[in-house]
């Protein structure tokens, strides 16, 4: 079974990053859906500009849709993270799943130049999701409560030397009629 997914980001590159250093980057997705060059890897979307560098700007823009099956979650991830040694700092890159039966899936994968700024983009993602969900129910101080908790559990699994699984990736379901939107 194939599923639409849709990828999005915008990933600054370090000075000096080529086409070419891109590319072999992102080999293994090209080699997935059947690319060989950024020229090639358009969205099937007309509307989206696919994966397109900028290097004006520095920047890998990343907004291509496409059919794949099972694997791609793990292409998808192992070319990202070749492509961390070029990145000027961490950022996050959205995968959005829609599924034929009607599910929809969200996932964040965070590419960046070390393993610890990776893990510091993690903590604030986590921050900033779950204050925002608390922040409709409790005040600033018990936010800050809980805050103080995920701070520490980022902490602690640093100083264990365990990242977990999924060291650079976050995914779970989303809510219905979000499809495309940015």
């Amino acid at each position: 079974m194939h599923t639409e997914v849709h990828v999005h980001g915008d990933v600054p590159l370090k000075r000096g990053v080529s086409v070419s250093d891109v590319e072999s980057a992102l080999r293994t997705w090209f080699e997935y859906v059947d690319v060989d060059s950024l020229t090639e890897a358009t969205s099937a979307r007309e509307e989206e500009p696919g994966i397109a560098m900028d290097s004006r700007r520095r920047v890998l823009q990343i907004c291509w849709t496409g059919w794949v099956g099972r694997n791609f979650q793990r292409v998808v991830e192992e070319s990202l993270a070749t492509l961390g040694q070029y990145c000027e700092q961490t950022t996050e890159v959205e995968i959005s799943y829609y599924h034929e039966d009607g599910r929809d899936e969200f996932g964040v994968v965070f590419i960046g130049p070390s393993a610890e700024s990776i893990e510091e983009a993690k903590r604030r993602r986590m921050v900033q999701d779950v204050s925002t969900m608390l922040a409709r129910q409790f005040s600033d101080a018990e936010i800050g409560e809980v805050v103080a908790a995920i701070t520490k559990l980022f902490e602690q699994r640093k100083a264990s030397g365990n990242t977990g699984p999924g060291a650079s990736s976050m995914r779970g379901p989303m809510p219905g009629g979000t499809k495309h939107l940015h």
